[in-house]
């Protein structure tokens, strides 16, 4: 029986790419730059670096800024990244949307064992997100790489998270995310089951998958 819950939380439970879109236009809007026409430019921009960084390819504060002065090269863009990425960091941690029945979610499994957020997002980012989503009084503990210092989906990452879960039973486990190149691989590295939240199996991908919280619990009740 799973009674050990790992979630990861952007675009699992929290609807990321909306927040990211409202942050990085309002936060634009406050230098006087139009932002709703740029947003595609900077989430490929962003992705591909986020996608570095799981590879190890950048820092993580590398990333911040350089996503900016990539975009604001492309465009031509007369403005500092340095200050418009700590704006946009600042911000984001108030741009919260918890997708239908999140928490209600996270309650349920809390009922059924201990529920671990597992995420590579920023600390201050993170800890705010949860409050606001309500997830809080639901959870046995938060792992955020910004305040483990290895991110996802290092091998480091994963058995820092082991290591600190009491009891922890890799057969007692399940690993729940989007994203096969950090949450699928981290869950294979702590030797744990996967369950991939998407509306459809990626190409070639075989493994659990589940489009809905519904469909997730059912999975775990087989």
């Amino acid at each position: 029986m799973k009674d050990i819950f790992l979630l990861d939380m952007d675009e699992t439970l929290l609807d990321f790419p909306l927040a990211e879109r409202v942050n990085f236009t309002e936060t634009l809007a406050a230098y006087g730059i139009e932002g709703e026409g740029l947003y595609a430019h900077f989430h490929r921009i962003n992705d591909d670096l986020w996608q570095l960084l799981e590879r190890g390819g950048i820092t993580r504060e590398a990333l911040k800024a350089e996503r900016f002065r990539l975009l604001f090269a492309e465009f031509g863009i007369d403005a500092d990244p340095a200050a418009v990425s700590a704006a946009y960091y600042d911000h984001f941690a108030e741009v919260c949307y918890p997708y239908e029945g999140a928490r209600a979610f996270v309650e349920t499994l809390s009922r059924r064992g201990r529920v671990y957020i597992v995420t590579n997002g920023g600390t201050k980012i993170q800890r705010r997100h949860i409050e606001l989503a309500g997830f809080g009084p639901f959870l046995s503990g938060v792992f955020i790489s910004e305040e483990m210092g290895v991110d996802k989906p290092s091998a480091e990452y994963a058995e820092a998270v082991k290591a600190a879960i009491p009891d922890f039973a890799e057969s007692r486990a399940v690993w729940i995310g989007d994203r096969l190149t950090s949450d699928m691989v981290c869950a294979e590295r702590a030797g744990v089951d996967f369950i991939l939240f998407a509306r459809r199996a990626p190409r070639g991908y075989t493994g659990a998958i589940a489009s809905s919280y519904a469909d997730i619990l059912d999975r775990l009740d087989k």
